[in-house]
C-alpha cells in the first residue's frame, strides 16, 4: 500500500471561525468570519500545520481572498518545513513574470513552492482584473501559459508567438530548484485537456468515492493520450472526532448556525456559476438541509453557503480513515483538507485521523527530525 500525502488550508478569503465562512466562487460572505486573515493568526495555523505532519497548505485566489503570493511570502518567514500551496490565476500576470516569482519565491524558500493553477470559473469575477476571455478562452489561454512557464524553468530561451502571448528572447535567471509541482482542478472537457497536457496533481472536489472513481478514469485516459502519467489529490473539509456521536453533533451544529435566508442569497450566487464543478456541488446538496450524508460519512452541508469544495469528511478517526482509504483505492494520493476553525480541525485531524493512518501504514509524518511517539526520552539511561 502506498503512503498518502495530506496538506492542510489557510483561511484568506474571508477569514475564520467557529461557523462555516460562506461565499466564494460567485457568492459574497453573508457573513464574515470572527478570526481576521491576520499574519499572526495564519502563522498559528502554519506552524501547527507543520508540527502535526501536513507537507503543504492551499492558499485561495479570488476577488475575495487576500493575495496568495504576499500572503504566502509572509508567511515563509514564520514557519520552517510546510510547502504553500500557492492558488494563481494565469493570464492576469506576464508568463515570464510568474515563471520569476515562482523561482524566486521556490529559491528563498527553501523549496516550499507548490503551485495551484486556478483558470477562473467566473467571467464577472475575471473582468474585475481585467480579463474578458470566456471560459473555453480562458483554458486555452492556460494551456499556451502554461507551456512557456515550464520552458522558462528548464532555462530555455523562448521565442514564442501564439495566440494569446508574444514573448522574444525570453530567458529566465531565477530557474527554481525544484521545480514547482503544479496542481490543476476542473471538470469540463477543457479543463481536462489542460490537466492531461500540463500538470503534475489533478485535483477534484469531494464527490462519493465512485464518481470520484468515474472522473479520475477520464483524466488518467487523456493524459495517457499524451504519454503522462498524473497523480491525484482531492479536497475536502473535515469534522473528526473521537466518536462518531462527537462528529455529528458538531455538523448539526454548523448546520444550525446557517439560516434559511443565508442558503438562499448563497445559492443564488452559485447557481450563475460557470463551473461544472460548482453544478456537480450544488447537485450533491440540493440546496436543502435534508438527506446531505450523501455517502457514509460524506457530508454536503458546507456547499450550502460556501462556494467551492462544498464536503466535509465526518465521523470517527477511525470512520474518516476508512474513507479516505475508498478515496486511495480510487486513485487519490493527496488530501488537501480544511475545518472550522481552521486551527483546531488541524488538530482534531491531526492528532486522531494521521495516526491512525500511521498505524494502516498509509502515512508517515514527513519531517525525519520527528521523534516518534512510542518512544520514551532517557528511558534506555534510566533502565540502566
Amino acid at each position: 500500500m502506498s503512503e498518502l500525502t495530506f496538506h492542510w488550508f489557510l483561511p484568506t478569503n474571508g477569514g475564520d471561525g467557529r461557523h462555516i465562512v460562506g461565499g466564494g466562487h460567485g457568492a459574497q460572505a453573508p457573513d464574515a468570519g470572527t478570526r481576521a486573515a491576520s499574519v499572526p493568526y495564519l502563522g498559528q495555523i502554519a506552524r501547527s500545520a507543520e508540527q502535526l505532519g501536513y507537507v503543504g497548505a492551499l492558499t485561495p485566489t479570488g476577488a475575495w481572498c487576500e493575495d496568495a503570493w504576499i500572503t504566502t511570502a509572509m508567511l515563509s518567514s514564520v514557519s520552517e518545513r510546510l510547502k504553500f500551496l500557492v492558488a494563481f490565476r494565469p493570464g492576469l500576470i506576464s508568463p515570464f513574470l510568474a515563471a520569476q516569482m515562482a523561482g524566486t519565491f521556490q529559491n528563498l524558500s527553501g523549496g516550499r513552492l507548490l503551485l495551484n493553477v486556478v483558470t477562473g470559473g467566473e467571467s464577472h469575477e475575471q473582468r474585475m482584473f481585467g480579463d474578458f476571455l470566456d471560459k473555453d478562452e480562458r483554458y486555452a489561454r492556460c494551456g499556451e501559459y502554461l507551456e512557456i512557464v515550464r520552458a522558462l524553468w528548464t532555462g530555455e530561451v523562448v521565442d514564442h508567438e501564439g495566440r494569446y502571448f508574444r514573448l522574444e528572447n525570453a530567458q529566465l535567471n531565477q530557474i527554481p530548484d525544484p521545480l514547482p509541482q503544479l496542481y490543476f482542478g476542473g471538470s469540463s472537457p477543457a479543463a481536462i485537456e489542460v490537466a492531461a497536457r500540463h500538470v503534475d496533481v489533478y485535483l477534484t472536489w469531494g464527490e462519493p468515492p465512485a464518481a470520484v472513481r468515474a472522473k479520475l478514469d477520464a483524466v488518467r485516459r487523456a493524459a495517457e493520450g499524451h504519454g503522462r502519467e498524473l497523480r491525484f489529490g482531492i479536497r475536502l473539509h473535515t469534522i473528526a472526532r473521537d466518536t462518531a456521536e462527537e462528529a455529528w453533533a458538531e455538523a448539526d451544529r454548523l448546520l444550525a448556525g446557517i439560516s434559511e435566508e443565508q442558503i438562499r442569497q448563497v445559492q443564488a450566487g452559485l447557481r450563475r456559476s460557470e463551473s461544472e464543478g460548482q453544478r456537480r456541488m450544488l447537485a450533491l446538496n440540493g440546496g436543502t438541509k435534508d438527506g446531505l450524508e450523501i455517502h457514509p460519512n460524506l457530508w454536503a452541508g458546507i456547499g450550502l453557503v460556501r462556494g467551492g469544495a462544498g464536503t466535509a469528511l465526518v465521523g470517527s478517526h477511525q470512520q474518516i480513515a476508512d474513507l479516505i482509504e475508498e478515496y486511495a483505492s480510487a486513485g487519490i494520493s493527496e488530501f488537501v483538507l480544511s475545518g472550522y476553525p481552521h486551527l483546531e480541525e488541524a488538530y482534531h485531524f491531526g492528532e486522531g485521523v494521521l495516526p491512525e493512518l500511521a498505524r494502516r501504514g498509509r502515512w508517515t509524518h514527513p519531517s525525519p527530525s520527528r521523534v516518534p511517539a512510542t518512544v520514551v526520552p532517557f528511558a534506555a539511561a534510566a533502565a540502566r
